[in-house]
């Protein structure tokens, strides 16, 4: 089959034939319907991220994916079936940790799928049969894949680590794959008013049409009194650029008690040149990454029921072939995008 494969050393991105994989115990094999393309794809291609928990020297990249479910290994309980709709998590508990031997708390070493173990950028993709999450009929798989990322990540940080509350002032800083989708949540969860902000106009334009109350440009030198006349200092900034200058920025727009989520990665230091303000206001830095156990599964529901709407983030479908030459489009912000996606 082919597969969008990452070598590691060298680093290398090359779409090549590898064997059909057959599943073990507990799991099932998906014939890829869709898997989308991520800032963190990129980031591991270029080597700004690597893989902590990987056993081999490469990968299969793709950690949002939907497809069929086409064969079952031993063990696999009901319901599932050859032939169901399905979406995969993002990642699985590592099944070693003090926390999983326990079934205490968090995994403390959760493995990410495309990243630790073989992803979807494939024809056929393994799965554990607990990373299953059942589709509605009428739901596109390429509207369903990306949701495990795209859309769970900043859905954990707005309704997890960001603590967003109805009519409470919040920002978002970067309208892309992750920010688009952060304002339509916090949309959803009734934040008000709800600012985006973007160098780009045609990401403030798309901003507003997903639901942001004001839209500004990050380059415009009265920003900040612009953000904190029509919020008084914002609740909650989210970061989803994973850009220095941003961070400094948002945390300038913050009220007293504000929080600053950093979503978006960088490996870039973080530094706040008003740290005695920081301080005096009661502020706060948190650090978010993926999103919490069922989160892809109520969200799945609520696209399911039509109270989210994913069918303005599908920007473009490629073939699987063509994987390098999206990675370039995404690098180079092709078409202003908030996801590609891989149709095998």
């Amino acid at each position: 089959m082919l597969a969008g494969r990452l070598e590691l050393s060298p680093r290398r991105f090359v779409v090549k034939d590898v064997p059909v994989p057959e599943p073990g115990p507990g799991e099932v094999r998906i014939k890829v319907a869709a898997a989308g393309v991520c800032l963190s794809d990129v980031h591991l291609i270029e080597g700004g991220l690597t893989p902590l928990f990987l056993a081999a020297p490469e990968v299969t990249l793709g950690h949002e994916v939907a497809g069929v479910i086409d064969a079952l290994g031993p063990d696999v309980p009901e319901p599932w079936r050859v032939g169901d709709r399905v979406a995969l998590e993002a990642g699985e508990r590592c099944g070693r940790c003090p926390n999983c031997v326990r079934f205490r708390g968090p995994c403390l070493q959760i493995r990410t799928r495309g990243v630790d173990y073989d992803g979807g950028w494939a024809e056929y993709a393994l799965a554990s049969q607990h990373t299953l999450i059942a589709l509605p009929e009428d739901l596109p798989f390429d509207q369903a894949a990306i949701v495990p990322d795209a859309v769970s990540t900043p859905w954990g940080a707005v309704t997890g680590t960001g603590q967003a509350r109805p009519g409470r002032p919040a920002g978002v800083w970067g309208v892309g794959g992750l920010g688009a989708h952060a304002v339509q949540l916090l949309r959803l969860v009734g934040a008000a008013p709800i600012v985006a902000v973007d160098p780009l106009e045609a990401a403030r334009e798309r901003a507003l049409a997903f639901g942001a109350d004001y839209a500004f440009d990050s380059a415009d030198p009265k920003l900040v009194k612009q953000v904190h006349a029509v919020t008084g200092g914002l609740d909650i900034a989210f970061d989803m650029a994973g850009v220095a200058a941003v961070r400094e920025q948002a945390v300038t727009c913050l009220g007293l008690g504000g929080r600053l989520v950093l979503v978006g990665l960088t490996p870039q230091p973080l530094a706040l040149s008003q740290s005695m303000a920081f301080s005096i206001r009661g502020q706060r830095v948190l650090g978010h990454y993926g999103s919490e156990p069922g989160d892809v599964e109520t969200l799945i529901g609520l696209a399911g029921h039509h109270r989210l709407d994913l069918s303005r983030s599908i920007t473009a479908r490629f073939p699987l072939a063509d994987a390098g030459e999206v990675v370039e489009k995404l690098i180079r912000k092709e078409g202003h995008p908030i996801r590609f996606v891989l149709e095998p």
